[in-house]
């Protein structure tokens, strides 16, 4: 019963990273897209300003579960996926320090180099963590001792890519509807249209996921002997739609608490399909990471959940006051400062 509480507490840190990450790091990535002017650059970078950093804390949470609760799937994640990990890691430092120094250099060419940084370390993190879970989801080639066959072209396979180019979408959406509730006038006006303009893509690519998804895995087989759960897809399905017409009403707000639930349910379809895996072997699945034998100590478990259900709720408060607080329409004030 523990594991299994682990298992979805797990999935939920991940979705919600994906969630609130998400805005972020797909806002970064279509920078080049939006910003006609410095002013608009200073702009962008104001409204991830007070919340890049603490978004990031739910990967180090979701990174720190997997650890505690599982760590056999973390020593196998993190082997395996060493150098894909590594590159997300470089990934979301350069995009950290691009945040850092962009405003203290005069020069334009400084200036450029950093946004390059930032749209670099924004949509690769997209791109990786896309192909992780995807190559995840058809199950990874790990053999009895959990020993991953393979290297990173490996996980550049059409499903993983497939994911990637998924994730990016997802996130760029994302980050367009997040500015346009923060931004007024031209900014805003173009933050729209991109989002409208990605949302046929996103349709598309969605489905061809999904279609793939049917292909590649097994993920519909938890689904199929319970058909009940099956509901679960008319939660994407219903959020997208949903994105799309309240774009059209110019309703920001709802866009992206929509957007932000595409992205959530996403995922928790990814992991409920998955269960009780946690990292499914394509070579054999008897050599498949699970629940049952990854899982830490009943006692570490017990402790674990009662220090969770004390501290996440207090975090999420927290991120909920801090979004209600300063998710305000930029003013000129703010850019000067």
């Amino acid at each position: 019963m523990l594991e299994t509480i682990w298992f979805l507490l797990w999935g939920v840190l991940w979705a919600v990273y994906f969630m609130l990450d998400g805005y972020d790091l797909g806002l970064g990535s279509v920078m080049p897209f939006l910003a006609k002017s410095e002013k608009d650059k200073k702009t962008i970078y104001n409204s991830m300003g007070p919340f890049w950093d603490g978004n990031e804390v739910w990967l180090v949470t979701a990174g720190g579960v997997t650890f505690a609760a599982f760590p056999k799937a973390y020593a196998v994640m993190f082997s395996g996926l060493y150098t894909a990990l590594m590159l997300l890691l470089m990934a979301l430092i350069l995009r950290g320090v691009a945040f850092e120094f962009r405003g203290l250099v005069e020069s334009d060419w400084s200036r450029k180099f950093w946004d390059g940084a930032m749209v670099v370390g924004s949509a690769l993190p997209g791109l990786l963590l896309g192909v992780a879970f995807a190559n995840i989801f058809q199950g990874i080639p790990i053999n009895a001792e959990g020993v991953f066959q393979g290297g990173l072209l490996t996980l550049l396979n059409p499903y993983g890519l497939a994911g990637g180019v998924l994730f990016v979408l997802l996130f760029a959406i994302h980050g367009c509807l997040w500015l346009a509730v923060r931004t007024t006038g031209d900014l805003n006006a173009r933050a729209g249209n991109l989002a409208a303009a990605i949302w046929p893509i996103l349709v598309a690519v969605y489905a061809a996921f999904l279609a793939l998804t049917g292909i590649y895995t097994k993920l519909l087989s938890n689904y199929l002997t319970n058909p009940i759960l099956l509901l679960i897809l008319l939660i994407p399905i219903f959020a997208i739609v949903m994105v799309r017409t309240y774009i059209s009403a110019q309703k920001w707000w709802l866009a992206w608490t929509c957007s932000a639930a595409l992205i959530f349910s996403t995922t928790m379809f990814g992991i409920i399909g998955l269960f009780p895996a946690l990292l499914p072997s394509s070579i054999n699945p008897a050599f498949s990471i699970t629940i049952h034998n990854a899982a830490s100590s009943q006692l570490t478990l017990k402790i674990m959940l009662t220090v969770a259900l004390t501290m996440v709720p207090l975090v999420i408060a927290y991120q909920f006051w801090m979004h209600k607080i300063f998710a305000t329409k930029i003013t000129d004030e703010d850019i000067g400062y």
